[in-house]
């Protein structure tokens, strides 16, 4: 299992220390979304990997809340859970949630988890994704709906990332499960890789990336408290993931989707945890 040595972790941590307070100042002076939005390194060039939220963590709020907590936070896109956007919300309501997500100054690229048992829910989720402008349907489809949604991101051109969830998940626990069910249907069908529950697994979040590259299409980002069933989320830099090592894995495939935060911990005061995270992977971003 790959985990932080003391010194690494050590570096690191200083590192994001300055970019967490950065980001707390930025929520405090209240500046404009398109100033917050700024993934601009610290030589002036752009960071390579792009950062998003998983909507997820902000669970408890509105989605007028969870607009102005990734707004203080300084990002730019997200990934609606139905919480924040029903998936039965009628058309009026999504334009609604789509317009006031545009007023923010963010983007709204994806929705999920979202679950696809059967044809009903598989058609809603790409009906869904549809009104709302989404290239992205974070999904955990049965397998016998895999070809169904084969078919479905022909007509809707509308990707769908497979989420793994680790112990406790019959179906698909970590990336290359999902990978094998999927590698011969449309390239439109990746993977949403979570990389805690793949570390919860037992599993090496490198490794696994490395093997299922090529169908990568969506990344939440955390950090876990151990590598068995037992850990728990915790705040990116405090735990055994081996982050700097997994960022240089995710630039060095030349990966271009997102690194969406998925905070769960604390869900009625997740923004310390989350504005902290957010910090420390900028931070490693500009070190490395």
């Amino acid at each position: 299992m790959t985990i932080h040595d003391a010194s690494s972790r050590r570096q690191f941590l200083q590192t994001a220390t300055a970019g967490t307070a950065l980001s707390l100042l930025a929520g405090q002076l209240a500046p404009s979304p398109a100033a917050l939005a700024d993934e601009s390194g610290p030589r002036g060039g752009q960071r390579p990997l792009q950062l998003a939220l998983a909507s997820y963590s902000l669970r408890n709020f509105s989605l007028e809340q969870t607009l102005a907590m990734t707004q203080r936070i300084g990002l730019d896109a997200i990934c609606l859970k139905s919480f924040h956007l029903p998936l039965e919300a009628q058309p009026g309501e999504i334009t609604r949630a789509v317009e006031q997500v545009r007023a923010a100054g963010i983007r709204l690229y994806a929705g999920g988890v979202i679950a696809m048992n059967d044809e009903s829910q598989v058609q809603q989720a790409f009906e869904y994704a549809r009104a709302a402008g989404m290239q992205k349907i974070i999904g955990t489809p049965r397998p016998a709906m895999l070809p169904l949604v084969h078919d479905k991101v022909q007509e809707f051109d509308i990707q769908v990332c497979i989420h793994n969830h680790g112990p406790g998940d019959d179906i698909y626990p970590t990336p290359d499960v999902a990978y094998d069910r999927i590698k011969t249907l449309d390239k439109r069908i990746g993977l949403c890789h979570d990389v805690g529950h793949t570390v919860r697994f037992g599993r090496d979040p490198v490794a696994m990336s490395e093997a299922c590259a090529d169908r990568l299409l969506d990344v939440h980002i955390k950090d876990v408290t151990a590598a068995t069933p037992a850990g728990h989320a915790i705040a990116c830099g405090r735990g055994v993931i081996n982050l700097p090592a997994l960022l240089r894995t995710f630039i060095r495939l030349g990966y271009t989707g997102y690194l969406a935060f998925e905070y769960e911990e604390q869900p009625d005061d997740p923004l310390p945890g989350l504005a902290e995270s957010v910090g420390y992977i900028r931070g490693v971003l500009d070190a490395l």
